[in-house]
């Protein structure tokens, strides 16, 4: 396996050569296909056929699902598309994530990173996107985020399948003496109708695997699908519900250690000075060792318990150091409010925006400013990674999204290269792109403390919500130039945030710098479905010193508050429904148009309402999935009650309606959680929040009711796992605002309103 390191700087290159149209540099390189990583592990008797089906001799039938589980059900989305076109249930197989290797990198979760609204499908952004698919596979890149693992499989994991079949059908025919024509496949076995001939497939493997497919196979017509469009048991539910050791928490080896960490609370820097005698002195304590790494510095403390580690951390006394960043929020707010009034990158620009600006009548122009605080993933799974240092190799159990780069970045924290690293991913309890590889990183130099003893090292929870990797703080300045007709002729939109490409390549590859605009920062307001004839959209970078990572729809989770409650303020503007608004600037998208129509008649918009409630709307566009909510709220007596939600989302092609609908529930509670009352606040240069109390989610009590329409009529899939979130906090706003008659600008709304 390639270093990653090696090839970072060659992937750029190799991108951008694509781009330019089609220079043969690296062609070889990214054409050729990766080795099937099955073929160093089999087990006696066992057969593979490619990197994610093998076959053994009882005739058990494994599959590698080899993204992240984290409750998402990607592992029965994965197997199903195996299932599908091999010609058997789900039942009738067991699912593994598999090895950590370059022959899972994820393309499809790159190929969105230009600045191509989803719509767009010109040659300029099919380029693109070929171009950013490739660096997936340059780099190797075997990850999940993005909404992108069923995108990712849906044409691979099918020609695994399809693959496997023809192998097998092609053994039992020279086995039989028939034509491949003559057979099918009935469980898992092949049968030759006409003679009565069966041979199971564990019989067949060994003689199937040492056929080789066509390159390319045709896959079933959608009118032929038995598993696929239908909703399917989770594979993984029967160890869920029985309590089996699945999870990272779980992972228990023979001499094993325990650990945890103390980081420092200011962000990047080291400790002035730190007195360990307290915590040394704690019975249990093994250990106590420096942790300074690309992201953060502090100790790892080992003992033979978890409690014991977690008291030693607790008696750490140390001068942890001032920031040299805005030591609070009202400082934060300041630096974004600086930032605004400086120039930004054009992520969408049409017409002349200056121009319909400079002679616009006062009573024309509508301006708002909208912010969103910091935000932590909260994973209810705790941070937690189990390592081993043993004769000069390094093994990893944990739950991660970014396997390859554990590997890599993990063993170069101690010295070792990817060959000399093993990472084992389990199931993830809660992954909403929090999952980086700075568990797996502590826990190696910790385990090489120990050389030969396992660790299993678990963050407290006050740990976690001062470490995160946070969604971005941001604020955004909007102004509108109104028509005659009440619709907007002219659209400025600014937004300041930190860059999160930027903070995530300054934790993995410090030596290397992303030029250009970093979409993210936009994601949400540059790419909508909406014609305005005079269209600008800018990010400006903001650089506020606290790490910010991928949290749950990245710019989209607050993008999509500040462009659907703009939208909402200019409808007003214009003496428009909301909803009517959306309709009249949407007409170039049909698909948009029946997101918007499905849902609006789901949830009667237009109906009077009873007094002291209200519904609020919002639509986005995110990951290739078009979604319209609804959000209706009600006064009572102690405080504002989220009665219902209605969502309708057009997904392309539904694979499995079920896991979309729990996705989209999810999704939007995760929204509404964030809009209701979360926030990450500073003081000193350090996170304010601790724990559950003072960063909640909705509880059970304050659950809606959900009404969820899946549609299909967009000609290309989309995602689900991120795309309830963003419109979930732009339609609650919208209702809240509606409901007070005053509009509510900045998040969380905890801080104007009381939720009951």
């Amino acid at each position: 396996m390639a270093s990653i390191g090696k090839i970072a700087r060659r992937t750029f290159l190799i991108g951008a050569a694509a781009i330019a149209g089609g220079v043969a540099v690296g062609y070889w390189y990214v054409s050729r296909p990766y080795g099937n990583p099955l073929e160093d592990e089999l087990a006696e008797g066992e057969a593979t056929f490619n990197p994610y089906v093998k076959i053994a001799a009882d005739n058990t039938v494994t599959v590698i699902a080899p993204r992240a589980e984290m409750g998402q059900g990607i592992s029965t989305t994965l197997a199903a598309f195996v299932a599908e076109e091999l010609g058997i249930s789900l039942e009738e197989l067991k699912v593994e994530h598999g090895p950590t290797s370059f022959a899972y990198y994820n393309g499809t979760m790159m190929e969105e990173s230009g600045p191509f609204p989803w719509f767009d499908e010109s040659l300029i952004a099919s380029i693109a996107r070929d171009a950013f698919s490739t660096v997936g596979k340059v780099l190797g890149l075997q990850a999940t985020g993005g909404s992108s693992s069923t995108r990712d499989g849906f044409e691979r994991m099918r020609q695994a399948g399809a693959a496997t079949r023809y192998v097998l059908l092609a053994a039992a025919a020279k086995r039989f003496g028939v034509p491949s024509s003559e057979l099918e496949t009935a469980g898992r076995s092949v049968v030759h109708k006409a003679s009565g001939k069966s041979a199971t497939f564990g019989e067949l493997a060994a003689d199937a695997a040492a056929i080789a497919p066509p390159a390319s196979l045709k896959l079933k017509e959608k009118a032929d699908w038995t598993l696929l469009g239908k909703s399917q048991k989770r594979v993984d539910m029967l160890a869920k519900v029985t309590g089996a050791p699945i999870f990272g928490v779980d992972v228990m080896l023979p001499d094993m250690l325990f650990g945890t960490v103390k980081m420092n609370p200011v962000f990047w820097e080291r400790p002035r000075s730190a007195d360990l005698s307290k915590a040394e002195a704690v019975k249990g304590v093994v250990k106590i060792v420096p942790l300074d790494t690309t992201y953060g510095h502090g100790f790892g403390i080992i003992a033979e318990n978890t409690w014991a580690a977690f008291q030693a951390a607790d008696l750490i006394e140390a001068d942890w150091g001032a920031p040299p960043y805005p030591a609070d929020s009202a400082s934060v707010d300041k630096a974004l409010t600086d930032a605004l009034a400086t120039e930004g990158s054009y992520l969408r620009d049409e017409g002349d925006v200056d121009a319909a600006f400079a002679d616009a009548p006062a009573d024309r122009v509508i301006e708002a400013e909208y912010s969103v605080p910091f935000l932590a993933h909260a994973c209810m799974e705790p941070m937690n990674a189990t390592a081993r240092v043993k004769d000069g190799k390094l093994e990893i159990w944990a739950p991660n999204q970014m396997p390859t780069l554990v590997e890599y970045l993990s063993g170069a924290a101690i010295g070792l290269e990817s060959k000399d690293v093993t990472a084992h991913t389990t199931s993830l309890g809660g992954g909403f792109g929090r999952r980086e590889v700075d568990t797996t990183i502590y826990a190696a130099i910790m385990a090489k403390a120990v050389e030969g003893r396992p660790v299993k090292v678990i963050w407290s929870r006050e740990e976690d919500i001062r470490h995160d990797t946070y969604r971005p703080a941001a604020k955004g300045r909007f102004r509108a130039r109104m028509g005659d007709d009440g619709l907007p002729v002219a659209l400025d939109m600014r937004i300041a945030a930190p860059s999160v490409i930027g903070s995530v390549m300054r934790r993995t590859f410090p030596s290397l710098s992303p030029a250009g605009p970093d979409g993210t920062i936009t994601q949400g307001s540059h790419d909508q479905p909406y014609t305005i004839a005079d269209y600008r959209v800018s990010g400006i970078k903001t650089d506020l010193g606290v790490p910010v990572g991928f949290w749950r729809s990245v710019g989209n989770s607050f993008n999509g508050f500040f462009h659907e409650g703009f939208m909402d303020e200019i409808a007003a503007k214009g003496g428009l429904d909301p909803v009517d608004l959306r309709r009249r600037l949407m007409t170039a998208h049909p698909a948009a148009l029946k997101v918007v129509d499905k849902v609006a008649g789901m949830a009667k918009w237009g109906e009077a309402m009873p007094a002291g409630t209200a519904k609020g709307f919002a639509f986005t566009l995110s990951f290739g999935s078009w979604v319209g909510e609804v959000v209706q709220v009600r006064d009572t007596p102690s405080g504002i009650r989220v009665e219902k939600v209605w969502i309708a989302a057009d997904v392309g092609t539904a694979i499995d309606p079920g896991i979309i609908e729990a996705q989209l529930i999810s999704g939007a509670i995760f929204g509404l959680s964030s809009a209701m009352g979360q926030e990450i606040a500073l003081s000193g240069g350090q996170v304010v929040q601790s724990n559950f109390h003072d960063f909640d989610s909705m509880r059970i009590f304050q659950c809606p009711e959900f009404e969820i329409a899946i549609l299909e009529n967009y000609h290309k899939m989309g995602g689900v796992g991120e795309i309830g979130t963003p419109p979930a906090v732009a339609a609650l706003a919208n209702a809240v605002s509606a409901l007070k008659g005053q509009r509510f600008r900045a998040l969380p709304l905890s801080k104007e309103v009381t939720f009951a």
